[in-house]
Parts: structure tokens; C-alpha cells; sequence
């Protein structure tokens, strides 16, 4: 359920805002134009928002600055510590995962996230989508933000020029994550009465805008 990767952000916390801004080079064009990307999602979302993987709470900040209710699920201790002093009690930020998660406060209308879905296999996203499926209601949004391959040979790509670039942190995580392509985002979201389209943010970056039929 991506818990495995706690420590791995437990290590970031600290200068992961520093990495969204562009200060890493290896990941600067998976994060080119992050508040625009982070912008997107909150225009596209309702008033009652469920968000999961809020990291440090940089999405969350812009959700509530435009007026929107937010209940945050953030795994990684540190990363919840870091959104809470940032966010100064205008949030709620629980432990809690895609999977396992408390029930939020309010009936969600949206739910969103922002460069974590990759951390599920392809199962547990099918079963993360299904659960939502039922929990939404009709016109009600998924709104995810993160890294999506059109087909597997644009994945392989990724990789290599990763490695020609000698960017080898960035190649080990393309290999060792879930990146997903979009035929297979589209049919677990179809699959539970899901309308989904994508909208390329970078080259490695796409909204996913789910809308519940």
C-alpha cells in the first residue's frame, strides 16, 4: 500500500521542498511547473476534498487558500509533521493510507493526490480506484497528479535517457516504482464507472481527471 516507501520519505522530508522547486537536477523536469501542476488540480476540484500523500502540504495550502474544506492522509510521520506546521491547524492531516484510511470529517466530493499514486502496484491501485467507486457519488472527481507513460516503450525511454544523462538515482526509481501507462490508468478507471481524461503537465507528469458516472 506504498507504506514501504515511509522511510524513503521519512529521509526526503526535509528538503523536499527544495526538490519541487528544481534544486535536484535529476528530478528538476518531473517537477517543471509544480504550481501550476498543484494550480490544476485545485480547478479542477470540488469544495469537499479527501487528499492523500500530502507530503509537506503544498497542495493542501492551495486548496484551502481557495476556500475548499481538506482532510489529509499522509503516511510518513515527518512528512505529516512538516504539513501541519505549515498548515497551522487550518487542516487535518491523519495517518493513513490510499488503502487504509480514517473517514473523513465530510462526505468528500473530490479526492486528490499529487505525485504519489506510482508508489501502489497496478493491483492495489485497481483496488484504491474500486474503493472510491463506492464512495463517491454521481459527478463526484478523482483529481491525481503524477507520473504516467503513454505506452511502456516511452517508459523504457525514460529510463535509458535517464541513464545517458547520468541522472542513475532517477533510472533506479523509474525502475524500482509503479509507473503506470495511460491505457491501463483509463481502464481501472473506467472499469468503476469513471469518465477519465489526461492532460499532460511535463514529460513525465499528467492530471488524471476522474469524473464519477
Amino acid at each position: 500500500m506504498g507504506r514501504e516507501f515511509i522511510p524513503l520519505f521519512e529521509d526526503w522530508a526535509a528538503t523536499y521542498d527544495q526538490t519541487v522547486q528544481g534544486f535536484d537536477i535529476q528530478y528538476k523536469e518531473a517537477f517543471r511547473g509544480y504550481d501550476d501542476i498543484l494550480n490544476a488540480i485545485v480547478s479542477r476540484s470540488g469544495i469537499r476534498v479527501l487528499e492523500f500523500g500530502p507530503g509537506t502540504g503544498n497542495l493542501t495550502a492551495k486548496l484551502l487558500e481557495a476556500g475548499k474544506s481538506v482532510f489529509g492522509v499522509e503516511p510518513s510521520p515527518a512528512m505529516r509533521k512538516l504539513a501541519s506546521d505549515k498548515l497551522r491547524g487550518r487542516a487535518e492531516i491523519v495517518d493513513g493510507d490510499f488503502l487504509t484510511f480514517p473517514e473523513p470529517p465530510f462526505q468528500a466530493d473530490t479526492i486528490v493526490s499529487s505525485y504519489a499514486f506510482h508508489h501502489l502496484t497496478d493491483e492495489e491501485k485497481r483496488a484504491a480506484i474500486k474503493q472510491y467507486g463506492k464512495y463517491l457519488h454521481m459527478h463526484d472527481k478523482i483529481v491525481f497528479a503524477d507520473t504516467v507513460f503513454e505506452h511502456e516503450e516511452a517508459y523504457n525511454q525514460a529510463i535509458d535517457k535517464a541513464r545517458s544523462q547520468g541522472f542513475y538515482q532517477l533510472a533506479n526509481d523509474l525502475k524500482t516504482e509503479h509507473y503506470p501507462t495511460l491505457e491501463t490508468m483509463k481502464e481501472m478507471f473506467t472499469a468503476e464507472g469513471f469518465a477519465v481524461r489526461f492532460i499532460q503537465q511535463n514529460d513525465f507528469v499528467w492530471i488524471m481527471e476522474a469524473i464519477k458516472r
